[in-house]
């Protein structure tokens, strides 16, 4: 059975930081790609970064560039996402997401798994 269990949400303080985390099972991690997506409330998913299975690659939306990294443990078949210098409007669900490939992917259409996603509050 596929999991995409995500964790490390919670609620922070403008200019905080959190660590999201990707755990991964039933499938395998090397060969796909997981993508970290948001969601808030009347607002379409919005992709956030992505890193490939082959060689690490790493793709980032505008919006974070700068605060967000991407990174991926191989051996634990998970992907982190730390996030730094948080806004409000980073307030959202993140889900992570896998799909099988060796690029770097942005269209949640393109992803196979995806995760029930974890809450992220930016507090002013």
């Amino acid at each position: 059975e596929v999991q995409l269990v995500e964790s490390g949400g919670g609620l922070v303080q403008t200019g905080g930081s959190l660590r999201l985390s990707c755990a991964a099972s039933g499938f395998s991690f090397d060969d796909y790609a997981i993508g970290w997506f948001r969601q808030t409330p009347g607002k379409e998913r919005e992709a956030v970064s992505c890193i490939s299975g082959a060689d690490g690659s790493t793709e980032y939306a505008d919006s974070v560039k700068g605060r967000f990294s991407i990174s991926r443990d191989n051996t634990a078949n998970t992907v982190y996402l730390q996030i730094h210098s948080l806004k409000y409007e980073d307030t959202a669900v993140y889900s992570c997401a896998a799909v099988s490939g060796s690029g770097v992917y942005i269209e949640e259409g393109e992803y196979e798994y995806w995760g029930q996603g974890t809450q992220v509050t930016v507090s002013s």
